[in-house]
């Protein structure tokens, strides 16, 4: 089985490839990176250009389902906003493909992978590089560590809930 899990933001959206073997249960990272969008570029043209890099994500690894990190409504509402407006793009992108699409909270992700909701960047890099037996730290070509990472993280997420 093949998930696409997504940390959707307009800046960066972190993407990560995870095959889930169903045999032996075992994960292993296929690809991951980011899709980045300059910030100059009108909001309108970031959509679009996160619209197509995903739709050509879809297209070339054919995933048996999307997994999403659901939004949290923190103290920026302006941040909220723009990785609202990039959810949405990957939730219509995710539908007009007519792949199977789950989303988690951040906090059970968190609590997922390492048993704690409230568990910092670091402690998530080194939970998913444990499940994944990637020693090296997980460097997207194009945007942050972070959001890989927690793309990963989010399939590995839903691998784990949908075992139970």
């Amino acid at each position: 089985m093949l998930i696409l899990g997504i940390d959707p933001g307009t800046a960066t959206t972190g993407w990560g490839i995870l095959k889930a073997s169903e045999v032996n249960g075992t994960l292993e990272a296929i690809e991951y990176d980011c899709i980045s969008t300059p910030p100059e570029m009108p909001m309108h043209e970031r959509l679009l250009k996160l619209k197509k890099e995903l739709q050509e994500l879809i297209k070339r690894f054919k995933p048996n389902c999307v997994a999403v990190e659901q939004l949290f409504f923190g103290v920026n509402s302006r941040t909220a906003m723009t990785v609202g407006q990039a959810r949405g793009v990957v939730m219509v992108t995710v539908a007009e493909n007519d792949v199977p699409f789950f989303e988690y909270q951040g906090l059970a992700v968190k609590q997922t992978l390492t048993g704690y909701g409230r568990a910092d960047k670091k402690q998530m890099q080194a939970a998913v590089r444990e499940k994944l037996a990637i020693t090296e730290f997980i460097k997207p070509k194009n945007g942050f560590l972070d959001d890989a990472a927690d793309a990963l993280a989010i399939a590995i997420c839903h691998v784990l809930k949908t075992k139970k």
